[in-house]
């Protein structure tokens, strides 16, 4: 065994997973597995821990290594179980040199918690590097992070403590790499970051996020499709919706930071938006992109949630049109102020969690019927199943992993379309 990384959370999280594997091996760590965790919530802590003295045991003498955000937050969690023998920080997982440390020190790493840790203060970087994953799902689809870090502090939030302060790749080097990743036959790129629509702030002439979308279209013809990860509502501006106005080949599917309905609920947690907002937004885009598909993250059971707000936020999924929920029933993390707001019961939490994702359902079985009979370009996964410009999972048989094929939509089972294969486009 060489590097193997297990891999908790976001998106991002599953990019610098693959930079950790590669940066390690180029430093010769061998024998290693890397717990890359979230701590988005206690539950996410849980599993960590849970693979760890999992990992332990199926792989006896090999260092096990913990990063990744709450390991960032909450080192000494971590380095104080007997299975750890590294807790890296948020920053460190990404370096070639600290990997190579890690290569240098053989098998002991120390045998007290405090000699165990190498977490940095991560509110003082200023910088993020380009990490390019190459074919991270075979030659469909690459991730560039394209930006790092949270200046908000959203009252249920930890995750701003474990990234650290917004800041972005600059535009020339993203275009550079997603260049090369279209030189090299790969169909499609997918923008992410801890904050996408806060990119470029932080950089000179302060270019934003449709800027960057307009640069790559504009420089890399060869790139057949862009994908943004998800986004804040309120930080569509003028120049990200021209942007998604326009330009055919940044995808109809916007996944939104929503999480609540209710304007009492959405002042608690220190949102930027009231639902009027969002409803208006996903309003203004489907007028000018009908094809548009909505998903959001949101919260159920946030403290102080009333029945009645939590309504207003079964309502709002229908008001904004979504497609794709991902929901969470709320979790206290300790150190941030919802933390301390009177909390509502964790069954009834749960139950609303339900309700939600009940909603949701209904919601996508409404956008696979009315799909049926449609012509969409697939880009193809693997032998018998790919994604459409919304990014729905397709049945499709016949047609090459990799490539971008026309098809008739026939059907659709099992939260999936069924198409028919037309004729490759690519």
């Amino acid at each position: 065994m060489a590097v193997s990384v297990l891999t908790f959370g976001c998106r991002l999280n599953t990019v610098e997973s693959e930079v950790i594997r590669r940066e390690a091996e180029a430093a010769g760590v061998t024998e290693t597995v890397v717990v890359n965790t979230c701590a988005v919530t206690a539950e996410a802590v849980r599993q960590a821990r849970q693979a760890i003295r999992r990992a332990r045991r199926e792989n006896g003498a090999a260092r096990i290594v913990v990063t990744g955000c709450a390991a960032q937050i909450e080192p000494h969690t971590f380095a104080d179980m007997p299975e750890v023998d590294l807790v890296l920080g948020n920053a460190e997982k990404l370096e070639r040199a600290k990997w190579a440390e890690v290569a240098a020190r053989g098998p002991d790493f120390g045998v007290s918690a405090a000699e165990k840790v190498v977490v940095d203060d991560i509110m003082s970087v200023r910088e993020t590097a380009a990490h390019l994953v190459e074919g991270l799902e075979g030659r469909t689809r690459a991730f560039v992070q394209v930006q790092n870090g949270c200046d908000h502090r959203c009252t249920f939030c930890i995750i701003p403590f474990g990234r650290g302060p917004s800041r972005s790749v600059p535009m020339g080097a993203v275009v550079e790499e997603i260049r090369g990743i279209a030189l090299r036959g790969t169909p499609e790129v997918v923008l992410t970051g801890v904050d996408l629509t806060a990119y470029g702030r932080d950089l000179p002439g302060a270019p934003g996020l449709g800027g960057l979308v307009r640069a790559i279209l504009r420089h890399v013809p060869e790139l057949e499709r862009l994908r943004l990860s998800s986004i804040d509502s309120v930080e569509v501006d003028d120049a990200l919706f021209a942007a998604i106005a326009e330009e055919e080949r940044l995808m109809p599917h916007l996944h939104l930071s929503l999480q609540a309905g209710d304007d009492m609920i959405l002042k608690r947690m220190k949102r930027r938006h009231l639902s009027a907002d969002a409803v208006a937004m996903t309003r203004r885009i489907r007028a000018v992109r009908p094809d548009v598909v909505f998903g959001a993250d949101l919260i159920a059971g946030f403290p102080t949630e009333s029945e009645a707000m939590f309504e207003n936020t079964l309502a709002h999924v229908d008001d904004c049109g979504l497609t794709f929920l991902h929901v969470f029933p709320f979790s206290a993390r300790p150190g941030t102020p919802a933390a301390k707001m009177p909390p509502v019961a964790p069954a009834v939490a749960r139950e609303r969690a339900k309700r939600l994702r009940d909603k949701g359902a209904a919601r996508l079985a409404l956008h696979l019927e009315a799909e049926v009979g449609r012509l969409r370009r697939v880009l193809v996964e693997s032998e018998d199943l790919g994604r459409t410009e919304q990014f729905t999972p397709t049945v499709i048989r016949g047609g090459r992993p990799g490539s971008v094929v026309a098809a008739r939509i026939t059907g659709h089972g099992d939260g999936r379309l069924i198409g028919d294969l037309l004729a490759e486009a690519a």
